[in-house]
C-alpha cells in the first residue's frame, strides 16, 4: 500500500504523463456530510484497449520495462475497497482514461490526504509543457488552480523550473486547501511557518 492519497495521485499521474497525455485533471473531494473522500484523475492519454483494461489491476501487468511489477492501481483499489469505498477505471483508446476511487473517511485505514500541494506543485514543475488541472473540494466549495491559470501570471513556462515559483506554487495550493477546510485563511501563515 502506498502511505497516502498524495502518492496514489502521483503514481497515477505519472501513468498518465507515461501515456502520452498532454493534459491531466486531478480532482480530490472531502465531503465531512457524506463521510467521504474521493479521488479522480483524468487524462487525455492513449488510453487502453479492453484487454489492456481488463489486466491493469493486476500487479504483474504493466507496460514499463524498467521495473516488471505495476502496484499504484491495484494499491488504490484495494485500499478503496478496504475503506467501503469504490473503484472505476475507464479508458478508451486514443481518447484517455479515468480513475476514480472514493473512501469512507472515518475508516481506520483511510488513506490521509499527504502532502498534496508539493505534489501537484512536482507534476507542474516537473512537467511544464503538460497541462495540469487541479481542484479540491470540501463540500460545496471548490478550490482549482491549474497550469493555464498559473501560465497568466508568469507568463513564461520556464519560470515553473523556479525554485521561488515552485515554493509559491505549493503554498498557493496549500494555502487554497487549508481555507476550505477551515472556512478562511485566519492562522494560516501562524500554522504555517516554516
Amino acid at each position: 500500500m502506498l502511505q497516502d492519497l498524495s502518492q496514489y495521485i502521483l503514481d497515477i499521474a505519472e501513468n498518465s504523463l507515461k501515456a502520452q497525455a498532454s493534459s491531466v485533471e486531478i480532482e480530490v473531494e472531502e465531503d465531512t456530510r457524506e463521510n467521504v473522500l474521493r479521488l479522480r484523475v483524468t487524462d487525455n492519454g492513449v488510453g487502453m484497449d479492453s484487454e489492456q483494461l481488463s489486466m491493469v489491476e493486476n500487479p504483474f501487468f504493466t507496460t514499463r520495462t524498467e521495473r516488471r511489477v505495476g502496484l499504484g492501481i491495484p494499491f488504490l483499489k484495494q485500499a478503496a475497497e478496504t475503506c467501503d469505498g469504490s473503484f472505476e477505471i475507464r479508458s478508451e483508446k486514443g481518447r484517455g482514461t479515468v480513475i476514480e476511487a472514493s473512501f469512507r473517511r472515518d475508516c481506520i485505514d483511510c488513506p490521509p490526504l499527504g502532502d498534496i500541494p508539493a505534489t501537484v506543485m512536482a507534476l507542474m514543475v516537473g512537467w511544464p509543457e503538460r497541462s495540469f488541472l487541479f481542484r479540491f473540494r470540501f463540500n460545496d466549495d471548490i478550490f482549482e488552480t491549474g497550469t493555464e491559470e498559473l501560465l497568466q501570471v508568469l507568463e513564461d513556462r520556464e519560470l515553473f523550473a523556479s525554485a521561488e515559483v515552485a515554493l509559491w506554487i505549493s503554498r498557493y495550493i496549500e494555502q487554497g486547501i487549508y481555507n476550505l477546510r477551515t472556512g478562511g485563511n485566519e492562522g494560516f501563515e501562524e500554522d504555517h511557518q516554516p
